[in-house]
Parts: C-alpha cells; structure tokens; sequence
C-alpha cells in the first residue's frame, strides 16, 4: 500500500545556503516525525495483538475492500490537511490504524518459540534496509527523480495483484507479492529521500507518510517471510 506518487521537481543549478538549509529541515523534521509515528505504531499492534478479528476471516474479500478504502480515504485526508497541525494529528492516527491491523500478525509470530527473534530480525532487517538506502540517497549526487514514473507503475501493479490474490489465495502468489513489496518498499525509500534532499518534496507531512508506508510494508513483509519458517514446537 503506497500513497500516491507526486512529481519530482529538482533543485537548480547553483541553488543558494537557504535552499539548503531548508531542505535539511525538511528531511530533519520528516525524520523527527518518522521517529514519532512508531509510538502510536507500537500502542495499536499491542492492542490489535490482544482483539479477535477472526469475523475478518469469515468475508476476507470485503474486509480488504473496507480495509482499504480506510487506507486510501486516511491518505487523502492527510494530504488535504498536510499544511497544518491537523495533519500530524491524522498521521498519527493512521500509524495507530496501521499498528491494529499489524497486531494478528505479531501475535500469531509471536506464538513461535522463536517468535521474539523473529521480531528482532525483522526489526533489524527494516532498519538495516532503511539506513542503507537512506545514506545512498542523501550522499550520492545521482538523481532518481526519473524513478517515480517506474514507481507509480509498480504500485497500481502490486496492488492489483493484492486484490487478485484476495480471490486467487495462491501460495506461490503471496510469496511473489511478499517479495514485490520488500523490493518496492525498498526503492520507495531510495526515492523519497533523494526527492527530499534535492527539493522535489518541501512538505514534511507528505515526506513522513511515504516514508512510514515503505517502512510499514517493508517490516511486515519480511516479518511474514521470517514467519513462514516460524517453529512452534
């Protein structure tokens, strides 16, 4: 699941100190926020871990109609209000829908007997993967604003596949899709970050969310990945 991509406008030649200095800002304050989000995050997939959503399994097609219509309806919200406070407020807010629907899938890998570190690795992997591309994107002078075209592509592309699978329910699917979104996930946060560090993106707000949607799905796609090697004996 991905917001929608927005154009990439690169800085000018010879751009001056406040330029700059405003776009560190920028990419601190997303960083700030990023950091911020996993509160509520952690608050949601605790009590989504603890709350029986097997009536979800009786309709699965529909509860991921509903579930993304909730997605995309909170995106869109954010992005209208992403020039004020309300923004953070729904950004928030939508980390802690995240983390509810997070919490099955934690609770059920957790029920491992090495539930817990397959959490860690997960963890670590998702963090590993961010600071990797993140450290390429800021340090390098190459220009990947010609990726978001490909990117917008990739998204319409995984999520269609999402929906086919919700009637398919093929393992061979699901493990492709799986694999899909670490890579789209991944390249999302090469993206983003050079947009942010070359001034193709000046709202914060806009910048956290991608951000947090490409850490989100990148951690619960390896976690689902780790989990299928899981052992409860």
């Amino acid at each position: 699941m991905q917001p929608e991509l927005r154009t990439v406008q690169t800085g000018t030649p010879g751009a001056t100190q406040d330029f700059a200095l405003r776009q560190h800002r920028v990419l601190r304050n997303t960083y700030m926020l990023l950091a911020l989000t996993l509160i509520p995050t952690v608050l949601g997939a605790a009590i989504g871990a603890n709350i029986d959503v097997s009536f979800m399994r009786t309709s699965p097609i529909l509860s991921l109609f509903a579930i993304l219509g909730i997605f995309y309806g909170w995106i869109y919200a954010i992005e209208r209000n992403k020039e004020s406070a309300l923004g953070v407020v729904l950004l928030l807010g939508f980390t802690m829908f995240l983390g509810l629907l997070l919490g099955p899938l934690l609770h059920r890998v957790l029920g491992f007997n090495n539930g817990t570190e397959l959490v860690m690795m997960a963890a670590g992997g998702t963090a590993a993967v961010f600071f990797v591309m993140a450290g390429i994107a800021s340090s390098t002078k190459r220009d990947f604003s010609g990726m978001g075209n490909f990117l917008a592509v990739g998204a319409v592309v995984i999520m269609l596949a999402v929906v086919a699978n919700a009637f398919l329910a093929s393992p061979m699917l699901y493990l492709v899709l799986i694999g899909a979104f670490v890579l789209f996930s991944s390249l999302m946060i090469l993206w983003q970050v050079n947009t942010i560090v070359r001034g193709g993106e000046t709202n914060y707000i806009s910048a956290t969310l991608s951000l947090y949607i490409s850490i989100y799905n990148l951690f619960s796609s390896l976690l689902q990945l780790l989990g299928l090697g899981g052992s409860s004996d």
